[in-house]
Formats: C-alpha cells, sequence, structure tokens
C-alpha cells in the first residue's frame, strides 16, 4: 500500500519546472472549483475522513499558487485558506500515496511551521493526493490531529478512497458546469437562429397567402394598402381586391413585414408607402383607384396608444 513518511518527503525546496507548475495550475483553475461556496458532498467525504481517521479536524485542501484553500473543511471553523509555504499538503499532493507525519514537532520540515507552534497546534497529519485522471496533483484530502499519532494500513486505504471520491466529484461538477455552458451556448445559438430566422420572414418576405374559397391565393405585400379587423377576421385591402380572412391582427403584425407595416390602431395596419397624408387622428391611404373619394385616399383613424410609433416610423422634416 503506498505510504510515505515525512521522512521520505519530496524535495520542495526546488520549484517545479514552471511549465509543470502552470499546466498544474490550469488543471486546478478548469474545475472552476476554487473560492465556491461549500458544497455538502465534499463536506460529507471530509466529515467521513475525520470519523475514519479518529481525527477533529479533515480537510479538502487544493493547492493555489500561493495559499491552500479549504473546499472542505471539518473542525477548523473560520478558516477558509493559509500561506501554501505553510502547507503540509503541497507534500501530500505529490506524494504518491498518504503522506503521515506522527509528530510535526519533531519534524524538520515542519517543527517552526506557524500552524504547528501555534493555533490548531498540529501534531498530526495525514494526507492523500487528490490526483486528476490526467495525473495532475490538485492538493490533498488530509486528517489532522493535536495529538502524535499514526494510522493503521486500513485508515489509510480508507483515507485514499476517499480521496478518489473526492476527484470523482470534482470530475461530475465539471461536466455538469460543462454541460450547463453548452446549454447556454446552444440556447444563445437558437435565440440568434431565431432572430435571424424573425428578420428574414418579417423584413425579407414579399408575400403572404390567404385562403379564398378553398384555395391559396398569393399576395405581394407590396400591394397590400391597409388591414382592418372585423371581430374574427381581417379584410386584407390589396391592389384593386379585399380578401377576408380567419385570423387575428397579432397574427398579421407577426407575417407582415415589420419595415413596411406599422399599426395605427387597435383595428387597422397600413402600409408606410401608401400613406399620403395625416390630418388631425385619421391617416389618408392611398385607394389606388384616382377618382376613388375626389384623390383623396381612404381615411383610418389614429389610435392614441398608435401615435407616437406612427410618428416615429415616418421620415418626418
Amino acid at each position: 500500500m503506498p505510504f510515505r513518511s515525512a521522512s521520505s518527503a519530496p524535495d520542495l525546496a526546488t520549484p517545479a519546472p514552471r511549465s509543470l507548475e502552470e499546466e498544474r495550475l490550469e488543471a486546478l483553475r478548469a474545475y472552476q472549483i476554487l473560492d465556491t461556496s461549500p458544497d455538502e458532498d465534499f463536506d460529507a467525504l471530509t466529515r467521513l475522513a475525520a470519523y475514519i481517521c479518529g481525527t477533529p479536524i479533515s480537510l479538502v485542501s487544493l493547492i493555489d499558487s500561493s495559499r491552500q484553500w479549504f473546499k472542505a473543511n471539518f473542525g477548523l471553523e473560520g478558516i477558509q485558506e493559509t500561506p501554501r509555504e505553510y502547507s503540509f499538503c503541497q507534500y501530500a499532493m505529490v506524494s504518491g500515496g498518504v503522506y503521515e507525519v506522527e509528530d510535526a514537532t519533531e519534524n524538520p520540515l515542519f517543527s517552526q511551521n506557524p500552524l504547528v507552534q501555534g493555533d490548531p497546534n498540529i501534531r498530526f497529519y495525514a494526507g492523500a493526493p487528490l490526483v486528476t485522471p490526467s495525473g495532475q496533483p490538485l492538493g490533498a484530502l488530509c486528517a489532522i490531529d493535536t495529538r502524535p499519532r499514526h494510522l493503521t494500513d486500513e485508515q489509510r486505504d480508507a483515507l485514499q478512497t476517499l480521496a478518489r471520491e473526492v476527484v470523482s466529484h470534482l470530475e461530475l461538477r465539471r461536466a455538469r458546469l460543462q454541460l450547463e455552458q453548452e446549454q447556454q451556448k446552444l440556447e444563445g445559438l437558437l435565440r440568434m437562429a431565431n432572430n435571424a430566422a424573425e428578420t428574414l420572414y418579417s423584413g425579407g418576405r414579399t408575400e403572404i397567402f390567404v385562403k379564398q374559397e378553398h384555395k391559396l391565393v398569393r399576395i405581394n405585400t407590396a400591394d397590400i394598402r391597409y388591414v382592418e379587423a372585423l371581430g374574427d377576421y381581417v379584410n386584407i385591402y390589396a391592389a384593386q381586391e379585399r380578401f377576408t380572412v380567419y385570423t387575428t391582427m397579432k397574427d398579421m403584425v407577426a407575417r407582415l413585414p415589420a419595415r413596411d407595416f406599422v399599426r395605427v390602431h387597435r383595428k387597422y395596419i397600413v402600409r408606410l408607402d401608401r400613406i399620403v397624408a395625416i390630418e388631425g387622428d385619421a391617416v389618408l391611404i392611398d385607394s389606388s383607384r384616382p377618382a376613388a373619394d375626389s384623390g383623396r385616399g381612404v381615411g383610418v383613424p389614429i389610435g392614441n396608444s398608435y401615435k407616437a410609433d406612427l410618428m416615429g416610423r415616418l421620415n418626418l422634416v
């Protein structure tokens, strides 16, 4: 069973090559776990480590560039991180097995450590490395006591098993975040596609089809002068014809090119380039019949709630 005592600790006096440390930190940050809120899954594994090892303190410690940050903390209330230079876990994460310090006061690596000399008065430490599936060390799941001791083989095995569970939860959490991000990207693409389709449909389509006497009739939207609502039906006045259709004004607004038509009343939609004049609260629409109404056109009322939009659409001088 892999086991490293403090006397067989890896040499950290010589820093790891910069590229290797950068890769490790990149792997750590890819999990998007640093400085996140407490998580019951990690808290439960940490409590279980303390119960199994019989220690008052247990931590899930992640080693950042200059600190060790605790994703889960059992027994060290109010402490979220400590400087990396004081960390026992920086040794444990590269140990290749459970890294154990039976009495920190007698170990030259840790005897002067502020966490040994003062609160929380560490004496015993055991840490199992947290290693990614690609082999990158992230930190350690550790058990800490304020009195010297050692673990049994069964306790070391259990601590390593729990450390692997911690990494599994990190992987699951990352997969969930990636799925959520991909879903957000997909939703964004769908919104863009829908907006583009809507723009194409409402701004680029030049004809609509209406059902008249058991047949579909194509109407060029450039020929439509105005639309009039009549209860559950609308009258579409196009060129010299009138088409009566079972539909709603809301549906007509959605189907007609938005750049060409404007709603001027709850009962009327008009084509902008067919407006010949505005007199008071009425719009005069080109009738397409020079003799009709003495050339004045067809009068359509303007609703108060639609007036501002209408005036904003006109090219006023």
